[in-house]
């Protein structure tokens, strides 16, 4: 309890640790092998730390994936990190 209010009682269990496992796989190898990924990366480091960084690749990767399977269109680096 902190100020009346219940902490760190969020959403920490939802979505699938090996699909979350994954996309933070495909982070690590988009960060080392693609410059526009790496400038976002570098961004992100730069206001917190390299794991929460990493994360924000991983979701930006899953995100995309969701709308390449749901519109049944190729994937766009530009519209992902452009």
């Amino acid at each position: 309890m902190s100020n009346g209010k219940r902490k760190g009682q969020g959403n920490t269990k939802n979505g699938n640790k090996y699909l979350a496992w994954a996309f933070v796989e495909a982070a690590n190898f988009a960060i080392r092998y693609h410059p526009p990924v790496q400038r976002f990366y570098q961004r992100k480091c730069a206001k917190t730390s390299p794991v929460v960084a990493r994360k924000a690749v991983a979701h930006k990767l899953a995100r995309a994936c969701y709308y390449v399977l749901r519109d049944q269109a190729p994937f766009d680096m530009k519209r992902a990190f452009g």
